[in-house]
């Protein structure tokens, strides 16, 4: 047997082997499976999450999950993350006849052929999203929703620069590697964080012999933070989020119903007149939003009679409402997801994608009904000095 992108490390009685596999290397598949089968190890451990881990084994199960059951589990992140992965690994399964992951499934397969326990070892992605995104301020928030929903809809080849890249590491580190060259400190969370997750989670396996089927980029950092103590409770909380925009979010809206209830007191007619304004501007521009995204009359209305209500509360949206209301006319799948690599190359596809028109109807009833805040309210403190 190879020991070439093997490491052996011996701690407590217990000893470790670490694959250093490429995420696509068909070579990585077949050594993953000739370690576990010559070293019959107590415990398998994968680079791989429960989340992850699912999608893997239920792939059909996942594929029919509806929109509402995501919304309901709070798993759009994840959800975004896979689509952005399914189409990053669609365009290098066109491209170079790859199929990425092989090496997780192998070693899936083997740990159930040899009877050893199976250990799901990475940290969950959505605690790692959350944990870059409480740490990059409102303008990388933007430029990582960008890169992600770019990385969905991107058209170009793969190039062999960036496939050499993957030979080393994993697909979500690949995705976001020009992301965290703008933003250095992302490292602590996406690979830091996660070498000292892996290194606890494969320490604490059962059993004295244990193989870790690792991104080969992971392995020097796990050969350190193995010899540690690391707290997963700790790396698997989610990071406390900042009170400054939740104070803005509610000051504007305090100020609007001020003004308003003190205009009704001093001159009841112009209340009324406020009060329709910021109806009549809220709810037509976010209902607008629908009429351009081609949304159902019913998600149409839903837009019109929420913006106005939405608009004065920072924790709610008339796009979620539009939307949630276009889900239960025209339910998508998560398959509707997944054709968006396609379909998003042509206008009929882009209109005609279920899930494409709802995230339509999302974006741009908020647009509108954001519009209408700034319009509505501007008109609601007009109306306020011509009266006083």
């Amino acid at each position: 047997m190879s020991e070439e992108n093997i490491t052996r490390l011996y701690l407590d009685d217990k000893e470790y082997i670490l694959i250093g596999t490429a995420h696509v290397s068909k070579h990585s598949a077949e050594q993953v499976k000739e370690v576990i089968e010559q070293e019959k190890p107590d415990s398998v451990c994968i680079e791989l999450d429960e989340q992850r881990y699912q999608s893997i084994v239920d792939g059909n199960k996942w594929q029919e999950t509806d929109i509402f059951k995501v919304i309901k589990e709070k798993k759009a992140t994840l959800l975004l993350m896979n689509l952005a992965i399914s189409s990053f690994q669609r365009r290098m399964a066109k491209q170079f006849g790859i199929n990425p992951g092989q090496e997780m499934i192998q070693g899936i397969k083997s740990a159930e052929a040899t009877g050893a326990n199976l250990v799901l070892a990475d940290r969950n992605i959505q605690i790692t999203f959350s944990r870059i995104w409480g740490g990059i301020g409102l303008k990388g928030k933007a430029t990582l929703l960008m890169q992600v929903i770019g990385s969905i809809f991107s058209k170009e080849s793969i190039t062999e620069e960036e496939l050499e890249k993957m030979k080393s590491q994993d697909t979500i580190n690949t995705i976001l590697s020009e992301f965290t060259e703008s933003f250095p400190r992302l490292k602590t969370p996406l690979i830091d964080e996660r070498d000292q997750y892996l290194a606890q989670k494969i320490k604490e396996a059962p059993g004295k012999k244990v193989v870790a089927v690792l991104g080969a980029a992971h392995v020097p950092g796990i050969k350190e933070e193995i010899k540690k103590d690391h707290d997963l409770v700790r790396l698997s909380e989610r990071p406390p989020k900042s009170k400054v925009p939740k104070i803005i979010g509610w000051s504007i809206p305090v100020l609007i119903i001020a003004l308003i209830a003190y205009t009704f007191f001093a001159n009841p007619s112009a209340g009324w007149q406020q009060t329709i304004s910021w109806v009549i501007w809220n709810g037509s521009l976010s209902a607008l939003g629908v009429v351009i995204a081609l949304g159902h009359p019913l998600a149409i209305i839903t837009a019109f009679i929420a913006a106005p209500i939405t608009s004065l509360n920072p924790l709610i949206a008339a796009g979620w409402f539009a939307g949630i209301a276009q889900a239960f006319i025209r339910r998508p799948n998560v398959r509707d997801f997944e054709n968006l690599s396609e379909d998003v190359f042509s206008v009929k596809g882009f209109w005609h994608n279920k899930v494409t028109r709802i995230l339509l109807i999302v974006v741009l009833a908020n647009i509108g009904s954001s519009l209408g805040t700034f319009i509505g309210g501007a008109d609601v403190i007009r109306l306020f000095f011509q009266n006083m």
